[in-house]
């Protein structure tokens, strides 16, 4: 096995771990919300301290590769998200889950910023285009995470017998992964700047992955809301929109690699736009319940390629190290992610949730207007290909 497949593999394996730790700990949360003795309020503080984390980590993640190179801060990423993700049923109240959400955000940052930066030197020792690859196996890493908390709640294990063998086991096998990655010093830039200069180009890319990650936390809180509180949907039918947005989504970021290498990157992000538009618009039509989980299905389809992309271009943005830009587009990315469900509501409440949900189209629209800043060629190492 070449050294350009081992690192492409570790890459990939890491990604899925990813995956798997974030959707372990969210499939659980209602198990952990009683545990912890919260209440909605209280869930919700504690979700906003994550997430704040998760930003706040990830310039200085960014800093840090950049220093140091990134594999060993995916080394400390993997081992604080896997780690403390024990912590998370051992507390209760307000404060400890928070802290404890913080910790578990934090590492989920650090371990973004590196495990990325890691897809870019990997794509560049490739002889094609494969960094959109790398998130379908975080994708796929989520939807076995989600199956796994499913049944093992179905079967009454509670969260901390779980947690305390993903957490850990999840965390060994990210170290082992490190062992085919990437250093050197095409890893590290010791004489870059600390943050990325807001170029530009990295600003667009900020804005795109900011109404991708918008539009994709909004789905992922309110639609099974939309469909079962506005088209009568069944339990099922309503949770059915969400999976079907995944499952297309993890898909579609197969596809996004080789449509960017035939057609361009910056059409991938058009047409994405378009078909992101275009299954809101079914989705929030007053038609059978069945429309709407095609409606989010086609959207997932249209956002599969639209963050990776970004992020892909960032690393190759020149004048940056790859992890400070990638780490800056990130960040920017994130806040959508956070303030999408929480607009979304807002809204909501001034009028109705359709009308609400309608903010993605044009965000949608500013996205497939910046789609240029994603055009920049994959720069290939002289590493001998796996």
């Amino acid at each position: 096995m070449g050294e350009a497949t081992r690192l492409r593999l570790a890459v990939t394996g890491v990604f899925a771990l990813n995956g798997a730790l974030f959707a372990s700990l969210f499939s659980r949360m209602p198990a952990l919300k009683s545990g912890a003795g919260l209440d909605a309020g209280e869930l919700g503080a504690a979700l906003f301290a994550g997430s704040a984390a998760l930003m706040l980590s990830q310039p200085l993640a960014g800093a840090a590769a950049s220093r140091l190179g990134s594999r060993p801060v995916v080394a400390a990423g993997v081992l604080l998200y896997g780690g403390f993700l024990p912590l998370a049923p051992a507390v209760s109240g307000p404060a400890g889950f928070a802290v404890a959400l913080a910790l578990l955000g934090a590492g989920s940052g650090v371990l973004d910023v590196a495990m990325n930066t890691q897809g870019a030197l990997a794509e560049r020792r490739h002889r094609r285009r494969i960094f959109s690859s790398f998130h379908a196996a975080f994708s796929f890493g989520a939807l076995a995470g989600a199956a796994v908390g499913g049944a093992v709640a179905e079967a009454g294990v509670g969260p901390q017998a779980q947690f305390l063998v993903v957490g850990p086991g999840c965390a060994l096998a990210g170290l082992v992964l490190t062992r085919w990655m990437a250093g050197g010093p095409e890893d590290a830039s010791p004489g870059a700047a600390r943050f990325a200069r807001p170029t530009r180009a990295l600003v667009a890319l900020g804005v795109i992955g900011f109404c991708a990650l918008f539009a994709e936390g909004s789905v992922g809180d309110w639609s099974a809301v939309l469909l079962s509180e506005e088209r009568d949907a069944s339990p099922g039918l309503a949770a059915a929109g969400l999976a079907a947005f995944s499952l297309t989504m993890a898909a579609g970021r197969l596809l996004a690699d080789p449509l960017a290498e035939r057609y361009g990157p910056a059409a991938v992000v058009r047409v994405g736009a378009a078909l992101t538009g275009a299954g809101l618009g079914i989705a929030l039509l007053p038609l059978a319940p069945l429309a709407g989980v095609g409606g989010f299905a086609l959207m997932g389809a249209g956002l599969a390629g639209v963050f990776p992309l970004a992020l892909g271009a960032a690393a190759r943005e020149p004048g940056s190290a790859p992890a400070t830009a990638i780490a800056a587009v990130s960040t920017s990315s994130y806040v959508g992610f956070l303030a999408g469900p929480a607009t979304i509501g807002t809204l909501a409440e001034l009028g109705t949730l359709p009308l609400a949900l309608a903010v993605v189209v044009p965000l949608a629209a500013a996205a497939a207007l910046l789609a240029p800043a994603v055009e920049r060629p994959v720069a290939r190492g002289a590493a001998p290909p796996g």
